[in-house]
């Protein structure tokens, strides 16, 4: 049923994990947070082997996401399959096993998460679901959703990213549990300018653009673009790409043995140490000392 299993390696694959450390003195503590909050994060794509299997269960309730492929999972002697548009939900402390398909195996978003409301919302959804899988609509704003969460927590610890984060959350889960809900809500399809411009920073990842590139993309004047894609977004054009591009730096430095500045040069900056400024910056640590945190992290779980 869970065919070859092997240490998890899947192109592409991000995940974080929130300190123990950050969990017990923040997390746990904070008002606002401590009432729902993630512990883990992360996106998978093409997971091939992807499997786990926990006879206790853990200590945080988690959420699985599949967009693509297949897999599946047992809970309670049942067997479950779990297709694209489909999400696997299981309580704290549940006894499960999962993996991927072997033959088209599942692309998925994951989650962990806990706190004081948490097992109230976990009862609700699989009062509303009747069972422990699911099937929602495809929404592109779901999985940004998703991604305002995993970017918020790794951009660092502070309150403002764990509220932020924390709150992300739950309107997240809300929008599993109340999918005609958020269907009907998301369904103008808003193609505003600021969202064909991130678009088009994520495409061009790998490439040196000017001002004048990105606002030829939106058929804008810079002067105007510029100005309104600050009020928007809090970030100047250049600072939010460089955003973009640390976070995919961020990738490679953790799923990848490339050098800092054959990351660089795949990220279209030139210099590796214009580059390795650039990232401690914006990230708090060299790109080398992440590389070594974020590991250790991971192998640790």
């Amino acid at each position: 049923m869970g065919g070859t299993k092997k240490k998890d390696g899947f192109e592409g694959q991000r995940a974080i994990v929130i300190p123990a450390k950050i969990l017990s003195r923040h997390c746990d503590t904070h008002p606002v947070v401590r009432q729902l909050y993630v512990t883990d994060i992360g996106y998978y794509p093409n997971a091939l082997y992807h499997h786990r299997q926990r006879t206790h269960g853990v200590n945080q309730h988690i959420l699985i996401y599949c967009v693509r492929g297949n897999g599946w999972a047992l809970i309670n002697d049942k067997k479950y399959i779990v297709s694209g548009g489909d999400f696997l939900l299981l309580p704290a402390n549940s006894p499960h096993e999962y993996g991927a398909d072997d033959e088209t195996p599942w692309t998925i978003y994951w989650m962990h998460f806990k706190g004081a409301s948490s097992m109230d919302i976990i009862s609700m959804m699989l009062k509303r679901m009747g069972d422990y899988v699911a099937t929602i609509s495809f929404q592109e704003n779901r999985l940004h959703l998703f991604e305002e969460i995993y970017t918020s927590v790794e951009r660092g610890y502070s309150v403002d990213n764990l509220c932020y984060a924390s709150m992300a959350l739950q309107y997240f889960l809300g929008s599993c549990c109340f999918d005609n809900n958020y269907n009907y809500l998301a369904t103008q399809d808003k193609k505003d300018s600021i969202t064909l411009c991130v678009n088009y920073l994520q495409k061009h990842i790998d490439k040196t653009l000017s001002l004048q590139d990105i606002a030829n993309a939106v058929n804008l004047s810079v002067s105007h673009f510029a100005a309104i894609f600050k009020k928007s977004t809090g970030f100047s054009i250049i600072e939010y790409f460089n955003h973009l591009k640390t976070q995919k730096a961020c990738q490679y430095l953790q799923f990848t043995d490339l050098r800092v500045n054959e990351i660089a040069d795949r990220l279209g900056i030139e210099d590796p140490y214009y580059f390795s400024r650039m990232f401690t910056k914006i990230v708090g640590v060299s790109p080398n000392k992440y590389r070594g945190k974020r590991r250790l992290n991971l192998e640790s779980r």
